[in-house]
């Protein structure tokens, strides 16, 4: 931590939707720890974020929803905003990229690479939907990732294997706007020529040296970051930075050929990071240009593992072209959070929405927002994928926040109250304790002291080396040793018996109390401040956290004698089964109003229709297929005849309950066996945005056999 200044930045959220839990473990609750322990260590830090709100995400949105992106980026800018501040994200600044200094900024940056020669034009064929008469940008299009065969990759990026891509590299692509296989056609852009970076971005990814000077140790970068910077860095190819849109930042209009041209949101999203910072500068009395050009200062970039080429080559190479600016000194990425299983996923709504949660439990979960923080912290996907679980919500919350931490410092207080009105009581530092972590070991107040400055300081190193995890949970083993600590010495059974040692006991187990409100302070604020007011004690400084260590290490005692505490008062409480049962229901549930509904097929003429004879019919007998989960064998009467149907909707219906249901049945059909029994028609079937099923019937009146057409 020898840095004059510190810059850090968190990942710009797109404002296209609300947060979930995902995002706050990717990006935000990391780097809301990394400054606020900065700033408890006196350090000079500014946190900047803000709304990405250019690009194709923003537009696709507002089409579905009938409105304009600059509507939809007021709506979910609001949202997330007020999220973070309910959440205690503790950003300097959280910005805009409609703003005006922030369209300037980026338009200097463009007119900069283009005077010095950092672009390439080029006309080239680009995918084109004419049904809408426009350029597909990147997220107007889908398809095949070449690299996973994942079937929903989008034109610029996969999001299931992280692979950076061009349109032209998806297999089968369609647009997102028409659902058609888009065509070629030619349009200008400007390339960054990322071809030519090879050589220096090698030798910082892999040394850490830049210009021959040793600019950061890459042993302190994640694995995970590191491997997939080199994968990419061997082949790096030009990369278009404008593109065809009605929404964005202009390329500046003394450009030939720059009308219609917007700038690629990966030119404009990072360089939000120097027009938030000059923002923040202008309204605080600063000067932006020491954070972003001193080469005292640090960038630490806070993103999730799918921005990684971004923020590791293509924003680096854009600063470096542009000239006298920081490369970042850390990028430490985190990897994906699961949900129960399985991936999260905002179209299927299998997600916990931030602004949900904290509104469906601000009444039966105590301290909710800090309960949240704690779970999603201490399964933080700092190096590998991990997974968030209701169930793990409660026990973490139950054992853990309940059980160790709320129970040891209610001890405390309420003991203190008990014995000493609420008055520090003046004690003997030179009489024996039992150890808090060894039992039947006698043991000194200055031993114990320094017990809890080496827990401080292992936990200051954690957060250094961006393992909030194990932050985290050293600051739990100092809850656990102060439980420890009054369990061998139970002052309960020597209050009468031995009371200076009791005494004794009570003023050390408060110097714990008072480290955890400084400690938890990064990870749980809100937790933090509860417990200064349990003590009576005030609201944190900068510098803090070095205090604290300070005076540990010099025997100077933080919670003084006769100095008077405050009431008890539940920190945490044990979470409900049916608050936790709730919480499961409603994963994968979605309003109608906001389903998400998938594009029309491909064009089919009205021989491909007539060609499908579909009659009316009912089913007569149903039952499960012997060894298949999913499958039911009908029979299915569509007056000619009865037909025998296998129809994989065994998870949806009992067999008992179908009996009797009109249907409809593609009778033409080619028979197959399926699970050894030959199916001789389809069952038409709808189904909604949840994934439930609904039988296709006709009204009533209908006999069986009748022809749709």
């Amino acid at each position: 931590m020898t840095a004059k200044r510190y810059t850090v930045t968190a990942a710009l959220p797109y404002a296209n939707g609300p947060l979930h839990i995902g995002h706050l473990a990717g990006a935000y609750l990391s780097s809301d720890v990394y400054v606020r322990y900065l700033r408890l260590m006196g350090k000079d830090v500014v946190f900047i974020c803000g709304s990405d709100e250019h690009g194709a995400a923003i537009t696709i949105k507002a089409k579905k929803e009938g409105t304009t992106p600059k509507a939809i980026v007021d709506k979910y800018h609001t949202l997330i905003k007020e999220t973070f501040e309910k959440l205690n994200v503790s950003f300097d600044i959280y910005h805009r990229t409609t703003e005006q200094i922030h369209h300037e900024t980026s338009q200097d940056f463009f007119r900069a690479l283009h005077e010095n020669g950092s672009f390439t034009e080029k006309v080239t064929e680009q995918y084109y939907d004419a049904k809408h008469d426009q350029f597909l940008a990147d997220r107007y299009i889908k398809g095949t990732c070449p690299k996973c065969n994942h079937d929903a990759a989008y034109g610029d990026q996969c999001e299931n294997c992280g692979s950076t891509l061009s349109p032209t590299e998806l297999i089968n692509p369609v647009s997102t706007l028409s659902g058609d296989h888009p065509e070629l056609k030619t349009t200008k852009h400007w390339y960054l020529s990322l071809n030519n970076d090879t050589e220096w971005l090698s030798e910082w990814i892999d040394k850490g040296t830049l210009d021959g000077e040793q600019h950061h140790n890459p042993k302190e970068w994640k694995n995970h970051v590191l491997g997939q910077c080199r994968s990419w860095v061997t082949d790096l190819q030009p990369r278009a930075m404008t593109r065809d849109l009605d929404w964005g930042i202009d390329v500046p209009q003394e450009i030939e050929g720059s009308e219609g041209k917007k700038l690629y949101v990966w030119l404009d999203a990072p360089i939000g990071y120097i027009s938030a910072t000059k923002q923040w500068a202008k309204d605080n009395g600063k000067d932006w240009e020491l954070y972003w050009k001193d080469k005292d200062s640090k960038l630490v970039h806070f993103i999730g593992k799918d921005n990684i080429v971004f923020h590791c080559i293509i924003f680096p190479s854009i600063l470096k072209a542009v000239g006298g600016y920081l490369l970042p000194d850390n990028v430490p990425a985190n990897q994906f959070l699961n949900l129960q299983g399985d991936k999260l996923s905002t179209s299927r709504n299998w997600a916990v929405w931030a602004h949900e949660y904290l509104e469906d439990t601000k009444e039966t979960i105590t301290n909710n927002i800090d309960v949240l923080r704690y779970v999603l912290i201490r399964n933080m996907p700092e190096q590998k994928d991990s997974e968030f679980t209701w169930e793990n919500f409660k026990e973490l919350n139950d054992s853990e926040l309940t059980g160790k931490l709320a129970n040891f410092i209610n001890r405390v207080i309420v003991l203190v109250n008990k014995y000493y009105d609420g008055l520090v009581p003046e004690f003997d530092d030179s009489l024996p304790v039992f150890s808090g972590k060894e039992e039947g070991k006698a043991s000194s107040f200055a031993n114990e002291l320094k017990a809890i400055e080496q827990l401080i300081n292992t936990c200051g190193k954690h957060i250094e080396a961006y393992d909030f995890r194990g932050g985290l949970k050293t600051v739990i083993e100092l809850a656990s040793l102060g439980n420890q600590f009054l369990q061998f010495n139970e002052p309960w059974k020597t209050v009468k018996t031995d009371p200076e040692t009791v005494k004794t006991v009570m003023n050390l187990s408060l110097q714990i109390v008072e480290a955890l409100s400084v400690t938890l302070q990064p990870f749980l604020p809100g937790t933090s401040q509860r417990i200064r007011t349990l003590l009576n004690l005030g609201a944190l400084e900068n510098g803090a956290w070095q205090g604290l260590t300070d005076d540990l290490a010099k025997e100077s005692l933080r919670v003084t004698a006769n100095h008077t505490i405050g009431k008890p008062l539940h920190l945490f409480q044990k979470v409900a089964d049916e608050v936790i049962q709730e919480q499961i229901a409603k994963l994968g549930q979605k309003d109608e109003g906001e389903a998400t509904l998938e594009p029309i097929k491909e064009e089919a003429t009205f021989e491909d229709f007539m060609k499908m004879d579909i009659r009316t019919g009912i089913i007569t007998s149903a039952e499960k297929v012997r060894k298949a989960k999913k499958l039911l064998q009908l029979k299915v009467n569509i007056g000619l005849e009865e037909r025998t149907v296998v129809s994989g909707i065994a998870e949806h219906f009992a067999p008992e309950d179908i009996i009797g249901q009109q249907v409809l049945l593609l009778a033409n059909l080619a028979p197959r066996k399926i699970r050894g029994v030959l199916s001789e028609g389809m069952v038409l079937m709808a189904e909604n945005s949840k994934g439930e099923l609904g039988f296709v019937q006709p009204t009533d009146g209908f006999g069986n056999g009748f022809i749709v057409r």
